[in-house]
């Protein structure tokens, strides 16, 4: 495509951020997608928000069984592309797809089989909360395959070196969203008020809007996904070696979805008021988590395409940018956090003042952390880029894991809620130092090894 860029040459930091920035416009779409729904079901009620966001972390879950592909496809496509391989390339992203289809497909049939189990586990308490969550993953199945497809459409893109055509699509895809959202949620004409499962089928349906457009496109300019071949035999090998990278990233964010469900089970023995908090407060907070991915995804792509290309001097000094941005980033957005609190609550709950004091709370604590979160997940990136992604596994699962203690200490004790998110805080400070020197460790050992093949 026209907009690849070669990151192996030119100057560092206006390569990263010409890469990064269109990333970063495709993450906050994603993160549109959540808040168009949170929005409108804002303004039906207290209790839709809090069964969309339990019903929202079987999404996150897909999220984390997406990075088996993704992350598998992304690597290797950013090194053959560093190398100049692009039949190998083409072999990787062919085998991906395969891959990543068969376990969006199972995965449909699990929330739609077993909704009601699923649900059950959040004991929420609230019969009216419970049943719009379980009709909410009753829609979310039937198009979540398309969930699955769209990332991959766009890491195969962005670690070429074009994350300009993945931003377009995407943000043609929000765009439907937006309009699909309030017309499927209250009606309009011959369309009936749908509620919750309104919000859902929006979702689902600008999802399969932008597969199209990604298919279409692909054809049209000659992408490297355009010549996948679906029907043909999986290589084994080649599905082992995608796995082998996206199966540690994976189990991270997989168990870190987990906890968060283990953590709202905890929250919900607070009422709907304390789950909707904590759905609303996680989606302003991913202020940080989109930025940082769009820098990460760049870090990635760098790191890996001149790791392909033997270039380690140029790999320390891309992470080093790229780590300036990122702090500077994470420190904006927890003076964000902390001092734009309650006008950032009351976007998605104008009159429920409880919600909007626990919300300014919650707000306030997570902003502590913002600056170590940027960092981790920049650092995670740059980790993927050299084909390392066991170190930020363990580093995330073993904090994330330590937060369900924490939090049923915390949470019990006269501080209440204040004590969870504490939890959740504190946990993210310590993985941003930890995963910080860790790589820096590595880093060294690497790019001696690299130098001495030179």
């Amino acid at each position: 495509m026209n907009n690849n860029i070669n990151l192996t040459e030119g100057k560092i930091r206006s390569e990263l951020t010409k890469l990064a920035l269109p990333i970063m416009g495709t993450s906050f779409i994603q993160m549109a997608y959540n808040l168009t729904d949170i929005i409108w079901l804002g303004r039906l009620s207290t209790e839709a928000v809090a069964a969309a966001g339990t019903a929202g972390f079987f999404l996150w879950f897909a999220s984390s069984l997406i990075m088996i592909a993704q992350v598998g496809i992304g690597v290797n496509v950013a090194q053959c592309n560093g190398r100049g391989d692009l039949e190998s390339a083409k072999k990787y992203i062919s085998n991906g797809f395969q891959l990543d289809f068969l376990i969006a497909v199972t995965y449909a049939l699990f929330l739609f089989i077993f909704r009601h189990q699923l649900i059950g586990f959040f004991n929420l308490g609230d019969n009216t909360v419970i049943r719009m969550a379980v009709e909410y993953l009753t829609i979310l199945p039937l198009g979540i395959t398309f969930h699955f497809l769209n990332p991959v459409f766009s890491v195969i893109l962005n670690n070429s070196g074009n994350s300009i055509t993945p931003f377009k699509i995407n943000a043609a895809g929000m765009a439907a969203n937006i309009i699909l959202d309030p017309i499927l949620i209250f009606g309009f004409g011959p369309i009936p008020p749908m509620g919750i499962k309104g919000a859902a089928l929006g979702t689902i349906l600008a999802q399969f809007i932008v597969t199209v457009i990604f298919i279409i496109s692909g054809k049209k300019n000659n992408a490297t996904y355009s010549h996948v071949k679906l029907l043909i035999k999986p290589d084994m090998k080649i599905i082992k070696g995608i796995v082998k990278l996206g199966f540690p990233p994976f189990v991270q964010s997989g168990i870190h979805a987990i906890i968060n469900m283990v953590i709202t089970k905890i929250i919900a023995g607070f009422g709907p008021v304390a789950v909707a908090v904590q759905s609303i407060g996680s989606q302003i907070e991913s202020l940080t988590w989109m930025t940082a991915e769009g820098f990460s995804t760049a870090i990635s792509a760098f790191t890996g395409q001149n790791y392909g290309a033997k270039k380690p001097k140029r790999i320390r000094k891309g992470y080093k940018e790229g780590i300036k941005i990122l702090g500077t980033i994470g420190i904006l957005t927890s003076l964000l956090l902390i001092f734009g609190a309650k006008f950032l609550f009351t976007i998605f709950i104008p009159d429920d003042p409880e919600a909007i004091s626990e919300g300014v709370n919650y707000l306030r604590i997570l902003g502590l952390s913002q600056f170590f979160v940027s960092i981790e997940i920049g650092t995670t990136g740059a980790f993927n880029g050299l084909g390392r992604t066991m170190p930020p596994t363990v580093n995330g699962v073993v904090l994330n894991a330590l937060r369900i203690p924490a939090a049923m200490i915390l949470g019990s004790t006269a501080i209440g809620l204040t004590g969870v998110w504490l939890s959740i805080s504190v946990s993210s400070i310590l993985k941003g130092i930890i995963i910080y020197i860790w790589f820096k460790v590595v880093l060294n050992h690497m790019l001696i090894d690299i130098e001495q093949t030179l």
